[in-house]
């Protein structure tokens, strides 16, 4: 469904992406765990057509979006829902709007069925009660569902989450990996999860692959990150300071 194939990408003069190859089946969750910095955000945005590699491909459904022309972009977007860190909605309007944009935007349903499908997303996520609420008014994992329920609202076949646990606590982690799993559940969407929290790694993953300096170092089941004897992934899923990852 998803392929990168040999990703290079450099940012002022610093290679970022070193020959990243990765293929996200249709219906899998596909985490990319690895530490700040490394990357993971890049590919992610490489993806959703936000960034151009240097050199290689980035395929959906075997269509590139990279360098591809905006109608292809947009075409391949619409497919697209995305939960970005922040949740980042837009200050001035309520969550019932901010769930609301990607249909009005784009006009795709009537009004009262916008309506109808807002009021479903907020239901799932359980927060119909905040629907009229700012989000200066909502909490942080508020501001998560919110954001996943406008990700949800077009009913896209393919998800991003960009660090969709940072900042919260443990038991709102356990909430929203329950959300990421019900939702491939119930809608078959293909998930690809940016993440640093080997926790939520281990519980929404399908399979797990580390991004380190650029490249992958080694993807393969839970388990097998688990138990991995790769050097670098020990260090990172422990938590070392001694080890082949740089920690200066």
């Amino acid at each position: 469904m998803i392929e990168l194939i040999d990703v290079y990408k450099t940012f002022n003069n610093k290679r970022v992406l070193n020959g990243v190859s990765l293929t996200v089946k249709k219906g899998e969750t596909f985490v990319i765990i690895g530490r700040s910095g490394t990357g993971k955000t890049v590919t992610l945005r490489h993806i959703a057509g936000l960034a151009e590699p240097d050199s290689g491909e980035v395929l959906i459904d075997g269509v590139r979006m990279d360098h591809a022309p905006m109608r292809v972009k947009d075409t391949l977007r619409q497919r697209m829902g995305v939960l970005f860190q922040s949740g980042a909605l837009i200050n001035w309007m309520t969550v019932r709007d901010n769930v609301a944009l990607p249909l009005k935007e784009f006009k795709l349903l009537p009004e009262d069925e916008i309506e109808e499908v807002v009021s479903d997303r907020l239901h799932i996520l359980q927060i119909a009660d905040a629907a009229d609420k700012y989000p200066s008014e909502i909490s942080g994992g508020m501001k998560k569902r919110a954001g996943l329920a406008r990700a949800l609202v077009r009913n896209p076949e393919i998800i991003l989450y960009d660090e969709p646990t940072s900042g919260l606590d443990p038991v709102m982690s356990s909430m929203i990996n329950k959300l990421i799993r019900d939702t491939q559940q119930e809608y078959g969407v293909t998930s690809v999860v940016v993440s640093h929290d080997m926790r939520s790694a281990y519980e929404i993953g399908d399979r797990i692959a580390m991004l380190h300096n650029g490249t992958i170092v080694q993807c393969d089941t839970p388990d097998g990150i688990r138990y991995s004897t790769n050097p670098i992934v020990r260090q990172f899923i422990e938590g070392n300071l001694m080890g082949p990852i740089d920690v200066e």
